[in-house]
């Protein structure tokens, strides 16, 4: 069954303002070595910060599959998969996100991805897009939080026949 991974209007205020400063700074680097005296042969440095928002964009969430043995993350460039069978409990935490620290990985860019930490979870991967819909998945003695569309039928579909 699939969901999708719905932005939080947090993770829309932080894209765009990120990819306005980021195209910003192209044409300001581009008009700097292209005209005003720079040095022309430097142009092509204008689109480093173009290449960061598509290298940002190519990681984000686009929705979450749970097929028989696995739950599918879709991103654009590469999916990733989870084992199904190895989830022990899958719980609704709304005020999961607040208080955690980002230790690796993206803050806000297109998604809230990567490795994280509160006092609650411990370290935990995060495949984030609206921090009010977070599930967190405990496999052991890790956990994987993910916001699906409906985290509560989520939740029934991942746990059912257990």
């Amino acid at each position: 069954m699939h969901f999708d991974a719905p932005w939080s209007r947090l993770l829309k205020g932080v894209t765009l303002f990120a990819s306005v400063m980021c195209v910003g700074a192209a044409l300001i680097v581009w008009n700097t070595t292209t005209h005003a005296g720079g040095d022309p042969s430097k142009w092509w440095t204008a689109l480093l910060p173009i290449a960061v928002v598509v290298g940002s964009a190519l990681f984000m969430i686009r929705g979450y599959t749970v097929e028989r043995d696995t739950i599918v993350i879709h991103r654009p460039l590469r999916s990733v998969s989870l084992p199904r069978t190895g989830v022990q409990s899958a719980t609704h935490d709304p005020s999961l996100v607040a208080g955690s620290i980002r230790v690796f990985g993206n803050g806000g860019f297109f998604s809230f991805s990567g490795w994280f930490r509160n006092k609650r979870l411990g370290m935990y991967k995060a495949y984030i897009t609206d921090p009010a819909r977070t599930v967190v998945l405990q496999y052991g003695d890790r956990a994987v939080v993910v916001s699906p569309s409906d985290p509560d039928r989520f939740i029934a579909t991942v746990m059912q026949g257990r």
